[in-house]
């Protein structure tokens, strides 16, 4: 019996919104086109939507530049902390390749992707409901308010897609306190790389009294860290 691709499409995806391991074992054991473009594409999709999301609020060029900053921080940080868990998970007690891990790693992002995408809409309708961002006008909580609304929605897609591959190292170390060493590495390479290139890629939701803009001519700058610190502190003061 012949399967339509389609139908082949929306089982793959299906089986990697559930973490299942058999599937996961047989995705990442070996490099296939169909499969790498399939997240990629996840990536492009879901990063975009939520990136686009959340820009339209200053202008809709800057919408459009954080539809493409964000996917690309993504990829970004995907062969980052592969490179980096290539070197690390073996003396957590995982013997991976390079290959293997920026696959999992790779499929990691692609869910995080779709539950960003997901999260999307909702993006949009807060931006919609929120005060225009004009000059002169006093909405620097509200600024402040979306910004960490993008904090936490990409962490929170960012540990749940881990999470829901713990399973994963668990089956290639055979251990669970090395899959759980293994999985924390994960977490924090991401929030390191992640959150820095996010920085240097800035602004994703603009100010109204900077110009619209692909990156900021003082991109290295300050930090991330300090950035939301600073955003929390305007919020609840």
């Amino acid at each position: 019996m012949n399967i339509p691709k389609p139908a082949l499409l929306s089982c793959s995806l299906a089986q990697l919104l559930r973490g299942e391991v058999a599937a996961l074992m047989t995705w990442t054991s070996d490099w296939r086109r169909s499969q790498v473009t399939r997240d990629m594409l996840l990536v492009l999709v879901g990063a975009g939507a939520f990136g686009a999301a959340l820009g339209c609020w200053r202008d809709p060029l800057q919408a459009v530049f954080s539809a493409i900053k964000l996917p690309v921080i993504m990829l970004l940080t995907a062969t980052g902390n592969a490179l980096l868990n290539a070197m690390l998970a073996p003396l957590l007690g995982l013997q991976i390749k390079f290959r293997q891990s920026f696959l999992a790693i790779l499929a990691s992002f692609a869910l995080a992707a779709a539950i960003l995408g997901a999260f999307s809409p909702l993006a949009a309708f807060v931006i919609w409901s929120a005060p225009p961002l004009i000059e002169g006008a006093n909405n620097s909580s509200t600024h402040a308010a979306i910004l960490l609304l993008l904090v936490v929605v990409i962490a929170f897609a960012g540990i749940t897609a881990n999470v829901r591959l713990f399973q994963l190292l668990q089956s290639l170390a055979g251990r669970q306190d090395s899959a759980v060493r293994v999985l924390f590495a994960w977490l924090i390479s991401n929030l390191f790389f992640g959150s820095q290139l996010s920085w240097v890629l800035r602004p994703f939701v603009g100010s109204p009294g900077l110009p619209v803009e692909f990156l900021r001519t003082e991109a290295f700058d300050g930090n991330f860290f300090e950035a939301v610190f600073h955003s929390a502190v305007r919020l609840f003061n």
